[in-house]
């Protein structure tokens, strides 16, 4: 349907130390997802601070990380959980999705992390994934757990972080394949889904009341284990992480592709922020290789010229 878009190429910005790495010890979390291979880390959630500080989580083992501009890593905070996104609030919050515990409060000051939602009307959650924030600071997460083709029943959720919510998470959509990475349009009029198992990018347009209708494909893509983290830059180009094809996708507004970042690591591209100068610098967590990959990209303009 298009030509092959422009290659970027990515570098090693960090790898996880020696020291921090744990092959062979044992997680539950591997055991259930990996068939129990012996995993060093699963890195994933890279997200930026007010400050300008980069974390990562790290999932089979409850770490949450600090990486330095030098790309050097220390451990924020270590607990008894399963961190699968991160990202921060306005105010300074920190939030992870928690495969195990749902939504959790981080505090890089105090290295801490502690419940903030664990269920919804009672019931717990399948397994919370991803998120993201609403410019008015409403939390958006992806609820997956083990769902696929084969059990097609993840959500999405919507969640007030004011003070004075009460914490009650509403469902804004369900029957997903293995919902996974969002983002919000620069509008805030749609919300854009990874859909893993089912190979694309779901859009979810809002009724004026809040509530999801007519969602439809975006983005289908094909190969590897499907789409990962994904994010939105300032030009409204959507970065999409093609988990076991070692890949980002980069598509426009419009869903045309227009370049293709390429992991100089393994092939378990997971999540991305965007980051640096102007917000040019892409971070890549590649999960095979136990690292952060760094690619710097040109202006949208000299993209969409190179693919014309």
């Amino acid at each position: 349907m298009f030509a092959p878009p422009p290659v970027i190429e990515t570098e090693v910005f960090a790898r996880l130390p020696d020291k921090y790495r744990k092959a062979g010890e044992p997680s539950a979390w591997l055991t259930a997802q990996v068939r129990g291979a012996p995993m060093h880390s699963l890195l994933e959630g890279p997200a930026f601070d007010r400050d300008g500080n980069l974390y990562v989580v790290d999932i089979p083992f409850g770490r949450v990380f600090k990486v330095s501009a030098a790309g050097e890593f220390e451990l924020a905070a270590e607990y008894d959980g399963e961190p699968n996104g991160l990202k921060f609030h306005r105010d300074g919050r920190g939030f992870i999705a928690d495969h195990r515990h749902g939504i959790m409060l981080f505090d890089p000051a105090r290295g801490s992390v502690e419940p903030y939602c664990d269920r919804a009307r009672l019931e717990r959650f399948k397994g919370t994934n991803d998120l993201t924030f609403a410019d008015n600071g409403e939390l958006y997460f992806t609820d997956q757990g083990q769902t696929g083709m084969q059990d097609p029943t993840g959500r999405v959720y919507r969640l007030a972080t004011d003070a004075a919510s009460d914490r009650e998470p509403v469902c804004l959509l369900d029957g997903i394949p293995s919902p996974n990475g969002l983002v919000l349009s620069q509008d805030q009029a749609t919300l854009l889904v990874a859909v893993t198992r089912m190979n694309n990018i779901w859009r979810v347009p809002f009724m004026l009341d809040g509530t999801a209708s007519k969602v439809g494909v975006f983005v289908q893509l094909s190969g590897g284990i499907g789409p990962d983290g994904i994010a939105l830059d300032s030009q409204g180009n959507l970065a999409v992480c093609h988990f076991g094809l070692g890949t980002v996708w980069l598509f426009s507004a419009l869903g045309e592709p227009l370049a293709r970042i390429r992991s100089c690591a393994g092939l378990k591209t997971t999540n991305l922020a965007y980051g640096g100068a102007e917000g040019r610098d892409l971070y890549i967590t590649e999960a095979d290789s136990g690292s952060i990959l760094r690619a710097r990209l040109p202006t949208p303009g000299h993209l969409l010229f190179s693919h014309s």
